[in-house]
This record gives C-alpha cells, structure tokens and sequence, in this order.
C-alpha cells in the first residue's frame, strides 16, 4: 500500500497512453461483478464488457437524456445500463468486486462526495478496488476547457474527499497511476458537440466565451485535426478486509 496520496499538480507525467490499457495494467475483470458510476456515452463502459471473459457490468448513469441514449445500445449482453448517482447507488452491500469512476467523481455535489465513497465502499466486496480517475487541472485542454467550465474548484474537492475516505479509513489506497490520455477532435464543431453540447452539463455559453473558446482550440488545430494530452490521476483504492 502507498503511503500517501500525491494530487499529481506538480509531477512530470511522460507517459501518453488510452486509459483503458491503464484499467487493464491495474485492475483483473474478468470473471468480475463491475460497476460503472456516471458512465455517460459508455466509451470505456463498453470497452470492458467486451473483453475478457465472465464480465458482468452495471453501467449507472444521472443524466436521463444520456440514459435514454445508452438504452439502445443492446448488443452486448453482459452490460446493463441503470440511472443511479454515486452517492445513492441502486445496489445492496457487497455485490461488485469492482467499482469505476471514470473522470465522474467531480461530478457529484461537493457536499455529496464524503458520501459517495462511502456507498462506493459498501457495494463492494471485502478487497474490492475502486477506480477513481480524475483528470488534473493543468495542461493545453483544461485551459480550454476553463473558459467556460472551470473544474478548479469541484476537482479539488473530489481529491480531498479521497484524502478524507483513506484517513477514515473507509477505504484503502492500493497504487497510484499517472498518465495524459489523448484527445482527438476533427475539429471545433465536434467539440462542441462532444464537449460544450454534453446533455449532463448543458453549457451555456456566451458569444464572448464562444469565441474565445474557438479561438484557444484553434490554436491546437492542424490539417488532420485538433490533438491534446490530458494528465489524468488514478487512484487505486480498495474495501478494507
């Protein structure tokens, strides 16, 4: 077990890679109960349901227009889509042997998140692993991004709730991973279909913050598209036996 969590805002993150070869490096699923908090489209969600073997996943999700979305996705039968937040979750104690939350947790209600760590541990199974990835506040996206959403707040908080759960001792910290995930878009239009569009944070943006955000994303604009690295946490944390 590491000794102390570190927040990752001052580290030299090298490493570039897709996360789910992170999820895989960390995590054993298969032949695995999983549970997915705040699964939106389902990318990874549906990534881990089709690999390996004897996967069973529930994937919860608080925006009913996503929701409605992830409910036509039927070709795999081993995935189940639910509507369920993180610090209520739809499930009776220690039924996952894994829980994720994939870039989710803040997301929930700052005066929420003590709360959700511990629901996260009471689902899971006695030395269940929680995967908890958030992305840091640095870096060429989130300067983007800042313009019209700045997470600086809500992602502190989420980091001080781990700090708080592995000192109550609601849960323990297994390993830490750090690494920047590439993020494609063709261009400003799918951005803003992706990202300003997003149903579960309904975005309003002023034409100054518009063009401002166009013009920043611009910058990173070459003939193939736009590319950014996201330093990306992860924080490995189990249910005490």
């Amino acid at each position: 077990m590491t000794a102390a969590r570190d927040d990752g805002l001052r580290r030299d993150i090298d490493r570039v890679t897709d996360e789910l070869a992170v999820v895989e490096e960390l995590v054993e699923l298969d032949h695995k109960r999983i549970l997915d908090l705040g699964c939106g489209r389902a990318l990874h969600t549906r990534a881990i349901a089709a690999a390996g073997a004897g996967r069973d996943v529930l994937a919860l999700e608080v925006d009913e227009v996503q929701h409605r979305r992830n409910l036509e996705l039927g070709d795999l039968p081993n995935l189940r889509f639910g509507i369920g937040g993180a610090e209520q979750i739809p499930a009776p104690d220690g039924c996952f042997d894994v829980v994720f939350l994939f870039k989710s947790l803040h997301h929930v209600p700052v005066v929420c998140m003590d709360e959700a760590l511990e629901e996260v541990a009471r689902v899971l199974v006695p030395a269940g692993v929680a995967y908890v990835s958030e992305p840091l506040f640095r870096g060429a996206y989130n300067d983007v991004l800042r313009i019209f959403h700045d997470e600086g707040e809500v992602r502190r908080a989420a980091s001080a709730a781990m700090d708080r759960a592995l000192a109550r001792g609601v849960l323990e910290l297994v390993a830490q991973e750090f690494f920047c995930a590439p993020l494609r878009f063709r261009g400003f239009e799918e951005f803003e279909e992706l990202v300003i569009g997003a149903t579960h944070s309904a975005h309003a943006l002023s034409d100054e913050q518009r063009e401002r955000t166009r013009a920043a994303f611009s910058r990173h604009q070459r003939e193939g598209g736009a590319e950014f690295a996201q330093p990306i946490r992860v924080d490995l944390l189990r249910r005490p036996s």
